[in-house]
């Protein structure tokens, strides 16, 4: 009991001075194993390499890197041309926006992060223009970000089920409609909200404008459906279908929309090897 007090209490100490938490993580049980323990280090090595030897953990970086490509390429826009349309017309409207966006993006990105990047890198601004507070702006972004890791495809989830041995695609089906409920949840409390604060409405609902702003993100939103119908369908498993979230965005993004350029794809690879490192360096450690 002393030593997991101990252990605890060094992990505690280095994230209180700024260490990233997998690094506070892998010193507290190095201290322990160098001066309690005998135990060879070569085994700590090995150790966290089997802590990551996963055939279900390759989905992970490949969910990373489909959700960040959709955002360098120009996809998540699409999607929230067609949210606005969509939901705009509402009191609080980019509130509302700013939901149905993550709610969309959560069908294929997989993570928090990339889900605030995308929509929140469009909305945040915009939302503070048309005279927003700025606490209730980042409010709705970071909660309505959370959508990210329940609606399907979830790097969460993946993790769950490599470490504990539930089918990821089980995991998969059963947070949809949970994700749906929270995102309907989320803008009826933005509404009461954005009333008493006199938010206004963007435009009124056009029909031609949701019509034409849905044909183009149909191809965007047709990727979660490929995920989740593929694994559902046995068509794949879910690192299959992460492999084809990004082959698809990446088409998608290069070759139709025409969007990402050479600098934006290494930007997206620069930021999908940093997220998947951080992600993989606390699994791998802990």
């Amino acid at each position: 009991m002393d030593y997991v007090l101990l252990i605890f209490g060094l992990m505690v100490f280095f994230i209180a001075i700024n260490v990233p938490v997998a690094f506070a993580l892998g010193l507290a049980s190095l201290a322990f194993l160098v001066f309690v323990t005998n135990v060879p280090l070569v085994v700590v090595v090995q150790r966290l390499y089997l802590g990551v030897d996963s055939f279900p953990l390759l989905a992970v970086p490949l969910f990373v890197m489909a959700g960040i490509l959709m955002n360098t390429g120009g996809l998540s826009k699409k999607i929230v041309d067609f949210s606005a349309a969509l939901v705009g017309h509402m009191r609080g409207g980019l509130a509302a926006v700013n939901i149905v966006a993550s709610m969309f993006f959560a069908g294929v990105s997989g993570t928090s992060m990339a889900d605030t990047a995308a929509v929140g890198g469009v909305l945040i601004p915009a939302m503070i223009s048309k005279g927003y507070k700025r606490d209730f702006t980042a409010a709705v972004t970071a909660s309505s970000s959370t959508i990210g890791i329940i609606i399907p495809p979830s790097v969460p989830m993946i993790l769950y089920g490599a470490f504990v041995g539930v089918s990821v695609g089980t995991l998969f089906i059963a947070g949809i409609i949970p994700g749906i409920l929270i995102g309907l949840g989320q803008i009826l409390v933005a509404y009461i909200i954005s009333k008493r604060q006199g938010y206004g409405s963007e435009e009124p609902f056009s029909l031609r404008t949701a019509w034409s702003t849905g044909i183009r993100s149909i191809p965007v939103v047709l990727l979660a459906g490929i995920i989740i119908g593929g694994i559902m369908g046995g068509i794949f498993t879910p690192t299959e279908a992460a492999a084809v979230a990004v082959i698809y965005a990446f088409v998608l993004s290069a070759f139709v929309y025409r969007d990402l350029t050479v600098k934006s794809f290494y930007t997206a690879l620069k930021e999908s090897a940093l997220i998947t490192g951080s992600v993989m360096l606390v699994i791998s450690v802990a």
